[in-house]
C-alpha cells in the first residue's frame, strides 16, 4: 500500500488545475479527495477527465478553476485497512480498476492500493 504522503490527496475545495499538478507530481492517474478530518469524500481520475470534458461544455480553462470536489466521484470503490491484499486486488479485477483507496473503519483515508505493486506482492510471498 502506498502511504498517503506519496499519493494524490486534496481538499474538496482544490481547484482542477491543482488537482492535476498533484496527480502528475506522484506520477498517478488518481487523486484523493478527503475533508478536514481525514474522511474520503470522493476519488478523481485521468478517466474522470475524459468524461468531464465530453460531459461539460465550457470552455477548458474555465473548468481549471472549478473545485475538484464538483467533478470528483463521490461513491468510489474502498477496501478497508483490515482487508486482505487478495481480496483487494478481486476487487480491483472485478470494477476493472488499477487504484484503490484503503479507509479505515471510520472511513479516513489510509493510503492507496495501485495494481503493479500489488501483484508484485502477490508474485512475491
Amino acid at each position: 500500500m502506498l502511504p498517503i504522503d506519496r499519493i494524490p490527496v486534496v481538499k474538496p475545495s482544490t481547484l482542477l488545475k491543482a488537482t492535476l499538478q498533484e496527480m502528475t507530481r506522484h506520477r498517478l492517474g488518481i487523486a484523493c479527495v478527503i475533508g478536514d478530518d481525514g474522511v474520503l469524500m470522493g476519488i478523481f481520475t485521468d478517466g474522470d477527465v475524459r468524461r468531464m470534458l465530453l460531459r461539460d461544455q465550457k470552455p477548458f480553462a474555465a473548468l481549471f478553476v472549478d473545485d475538484i470536489i464538483t467533478h470528483a466521484s463521490r461513491t468510489p470503490t474502498t477496501v478497508g485497512n483490515e482487508d486482505s491484499l487478495s481480496t483487494a486486488i478481486a476487487t480491483m479485477e472485478a470494477k476493472q480498476i488499477w487504484d484503490l483507496p484503503v479507509t479505515s473503519n471510520d472511513g479516513k483515508l489510509v493510503g492507496l492500493l495501485h495494481l503493479h505493486p500489488a501483484i508484485k506482492a502477490v508474485m512475491a510471498s
